[in-house]
């Protein structure tokens, strides 16, 4: 019998799985290594001292080694590294719901703690000259990018689908309707407002608050700001036409085939998820304040365009998650219609 008769046959869904099972790790032993390196005392990279004007060596802050190190900086990210090991081992070795579950659980982890929300403001801030913390910015990013590597992991894991076909298939009537809410939010919620105090029109802040903001911030970063989210924000109409589902004949090397589902659906879904637990959790704290008597009901009169902005927020969380929804709905129909 020969090599090619005896060896037994990989289907290729394992070696899909076992690729982003690869990716993963590697993921979790560069995580892993800095937080044991921050534990042994090293600074390289522990920036949670160095964006505050604090002095408190036992803290690390001015300071050449990390005494005391938080446990969800040090200690509490390795647990729950060994947790997300488990789960490419399970992939791995059990593929399935459970694995699949698994994954898309932990990519929601990792890309809610990678706060994409914050990356969308402060990378184009940084770009207009705002002193920025690129190493706290890289730290961010290799989250996401980890939560990428494991929603490809849940995605390798699931049940097969039939090949994609490229072509367009109508989304439903609500989910255009929710994708138009979710591009016109940030423009009227945030760049219409942020654009008046760019150009010192106090439209729902004081006088004191308008001054503040143009002390603090240049002309090149107030414009970055108040563009750059709205602008990432019209790619969610791209979950409603049909170069969200097939890319244009001029993109070389692309044109013509299917936008692969993955692609469109973890990064909106993951966007969606930060929009409305910061929504979220910024309402209770704010609630908290004006129940304990911290803030006045004076100073929330006087800055209601702030306040609307975490309604703004939350609202453009909900509109993006149900607009993905209803994406991977009518993609998943497409993938089903052709097996």
């Amino acid at each position: 019998m020969s090599d090619r008769t005896a060896r037994p046959h990989r289907p290729p869904a394992a070696d899909r799985v076992g690729r982003w099972a690869l990716a993963c790790g590697l993921f979790l032993v560069g995580e892993g290594a800095l937080r044991l390196f921050w534990i042994a005392g090293g600074r390289w990279a522990y920036t949670a001292c160095d964006r505050t004007d604090l002095v408190d060596p036992a803290g690390g802050c001015g300071a050449d080694r990390v005494e005391t190190l938080p446990f969800w900086a040090g200690w509490g990210p390795l647990a729950v590294g060994v947790a997300l090991a488990l789960v490419v081992v399970g992939a791995v070795r059990l593929p399935g719901r459970a694995a699949t579950t698994g994954g898309w659980l932990a990519a929601a982890l990792l890309l809610v703690t990678a706060f994409p929300l914050h990356l969308l403001f402060e990378v184009p801030a940084a770009l207009a000259g705002r002193p920025s913390d690129w190493r706290d910015l890289g730290a961010r990013l290799a989250l996401l990018a980890g939560g990428i590597l494991f929603a490809g992991v849940a995605n390798a894991s699931g049940p097969r689908r039939g090949p994609v076909t490229p072509g367009y298939r109508p989304v439903p009537r609500w989910t255009r309707r929710w994708a138009y809410v979710a591009a016109t939010l940030p423009v009227v919620g945030w760049a219409v407002p942020h654009g008046l105090w760019v150009l010192g029109v106090p439209f729902g802040i004081s006088e004191r608050e308008l001054h503040d903001i143009n002390n603090t911030l240049s002309t090149a970063t107030g414009v970055a700001i108040t563009v750059v989210p709205p602008l990432a924000g019209l790619l969610v109409l791209g979950l409603v036409q049909r170069w969200g589902q097939q890319f244009p004949q001029w993109v070389p090397g692309l044109g013509g085939r299917a936008v692969p589902r993955l692609l469109a659906v973890a990064p909106a879904g993951a966007v969606a998820l930060t929009l409305v637990t910061y929504g979220v959790l910024s309402s209770v704290v704010f609630v908290g304040r004006l129940v304990a008597g911290e803030l006045p009901w004076s100073d929330l009169l006087d800055g209601w365009a702030v306040t609307a902005t975490l309604l703004v927020f939350l609202g453009w969380g909900v509109a993006l998650g149900v607009t993905t929804a209803g994406y991977a709905l009518t993609t998943r129909s497409r993938q089903s219609s052709t097996t």
